[in-house]
């Protein structure tokens, strides 16, 4: 198992263990992490999944696509470091990760 920890808007962290392979998205929604909606269940069409990455971690992601990229041209408070949790497979180089929840999905 794969530790990722999430941090809330407030500050809170949850770390929850994810499955190699699956979707970030999938690991916080199994294990019921506040902030992530993932309304359309992971088909990079909604964008309530959205997370900042932490920055020491961005450069192990697989860049984004550009559905990810148009998804999140919609989201008001889009960073340098925003991504889709659905987008991102949790594999073991990305043990340890650390993502944080927008106050608001939309």
């Amino acid at each position: 198992m794969i530790k990722v920890t999430f941090i809330e808007h407030d500050g809170t962290e949850r770390s929850v263990e994810a499955v190699d392979g699956n979707s970030l998205m999938l690991a916080a929604v199994s294990n019921n992490v506040p902030g992530i909606d993932a309304d359309c269940g992971g088909c990079c069409s909604c964008g309530t999944c959205h997370v900042y990455v932490n920055e020491e971690w961005i450069d192990k992601l697989k860049p984004m696509d550009d559905d990810e990229e148009d998804m999140l041209d919609m989201v008001d408070d889009r960073r340098s470091n925003s991504r889709l949790a659905c987008q991102i497979t949790v594999r073991e180089n990305l043990d340890g990760l650390v993502v944080t929840t927008p106050e608001f999905q939309f």
